[in-house]
């Protein structure tokens, strides 16, 4: 064998005092610092621990707790954007005209006591189903709660999402107030050529 090429043996596997108490990183072993007074070493590990650290750097690096996890019937939800994207996904895969299933069922129900303004008003006496339905007047989906008297009424799963978790701005549903700010719309400015020929 080479003695360039040679790997020196591992001081693991060395039966020396010597060679252990190298590979340890000196020449005193830690029980024996523990016993020669050690205390002094203690006090400056208890020192570094506290001294303060940022408060910030530790809220970015924390998971969010399970506090903030909201429970809607058997589903439970991590973030608002989670809500929503169960709600909107479930809006719009389901069949129209159908009655939701149990499951589903439970969780719009305690999404409208949970989330809604007004939960007694669109609950009613009682609730027989849930239904997607096209809204008539905005042509979409909408959930429909279906009460006890065979009477219906529409609810907005957002407002409701957004009233338990609040959402971020860009989800949030428009305002048509702040829509309309007087601007002329539709094509050019409206001066000028007229037609082309």
């Amino acid at each position: 064998m080479n003695p360039e090429t040679q790997v020196p043996p591992s001081p693991i596997f060395n039966d020396s005092v010597d060679a252990g108490l190298a590979y340890n990183g000196g020449s005193k072993s830690k029980r024996q610092r523990e016993e020669d007074g050690g205390e002094s070493d203690e006090v400056s590990k208890k020192q570094k621990a506290e001294t303060p650290v940022d408060d910030e750097i530790i809220e970015k690096n924390s998971v969010p707790s399970v506090s903030n996890r909201v429970r809607l019937g058997p589903k439970e939800f991590g973030s608002s954007v989670e809500m929503f994207d169960y709600f909107y996904n479930l809006l719009h895969y389901w069949a129209t005209h159908l009655n939701l299933n149990k499951y589903e069922h439970m969780v719009l129900l305690e999404l409208l006591k949970k989330g809604h303004e007004e939960p007694d008003k669109k609950i009613g006496k009682g609730i027989k189903g849930f239904q997607v339905r096209i809204h008539p007047v905005w042509k979409s989906k909408c959930f429909f709660v279906i009460k006890d008297d065979d009477t219906f009424d529409d609810f907005s799963f957002r407002k409701c999402v957004d009233h338990i978790l609040p959402l971020p701005d860009e989800m949030k549903q428009p305002d048509t107030n702040k829509a309309s700010n007087g601007s002329r719309g539709g094509k050019g400015s409206g001066r000028g050529r007229g037609k082309r020929r």
